[in-house]
């Protein structure tokens, strides 16, 4: 089996495996990721994680052009928002994923760092979490609102929509997107409780300790 085979069965293993989960459900989120040309594999619009079909995945050349497969996501302008922007992408994923959104639209949420500090997992596999205002979906200036982060960003919120995290490789932003998910249940789960937070040099520990890109 080539590399890109092997690529296009992963990518459909990993999606299958959030949408069982309940991550995502219908026809909602999408998913892409880096081939060995340096193209795109992406899913197709319209289509459901519990489905999505190999052999009819969105493929692009090095240039950007659609070269096979179905017509991709609508929202191909915030995949290609992180690639362009992000030089160690190599996948991105955007999920529906309930406790994230249900968290995106409470108000006293900090925009520039939407997770609390509530375990060491969200704050070493996404780093700072920014959250975006609303956009009707497949606007454009979801893009350019992550382009204006120039790369500083490893994922953002989308508000009352849905998260979208970059990684290097497409287990990576599947595994990242899943600990944003449980850091917002988590948030969500021990509101009003006064839980004992993560402290600033608790978190400085990690940053430094793990490399995190914690950008100010």
């Amino acid at each position: 089996m080539s590399a890109e085979a092997r690529l296009r069965e992963q990518i459909c293993l990993l999606a299958k495996s959030m949408f069982d989960r309940g991550l995502t459900g219908g026809s909602t989120g999408n998913i892409s990721a880096r081939t060995p040309d340096g193209g795109l594999l992406v899913s197709p619009t319209g289509t459901s994680f519990g489905r999505l079909d190999p052999a009819r995945l969105s493929r692009f050349d090095a240039g950007g052009t659609l070269v096979e497969g179905d017509p991709p996501t609508k929202e191909m302008p915030l995949h290609s928002a992180f690639y362009e922007t992000r030089s160690t992408a190599g996948a991105v994923v955007h999920l529906h994923s309930c406790h994230s959104v249900a968290l995106s639209m409470l108000p006293d949420v900090d925009p520039d760092n939407f997770l609390p500090p509530l375990t060491p997992y969200g704050i070493m596999k996404l780093g700072r979490v920014k959250l975006l205002p609303f956009f009707l979906p497949g606007d454009p200036a979801m893009g350019e609102a992550v382009r204006g982060l120039a790369g500083r960003r490893t994922a953002v919120m989308l508000a009352n929509h849905g998260p979208v995290v970059a990684g290097k490789d497409v287990e990576a932003a599947c595994n990242a997107i899943e600990e944003l998910e449980d850091t917002a249940r988590l948030a969500l789960l021990t509101r009003g409780m006064n839980p004992r937070m993560l402290s600033e040099a608790e978190v400085g520990a990690l940053v430094r300790k793990f490399d995190v890109e914690w950008d100010a």
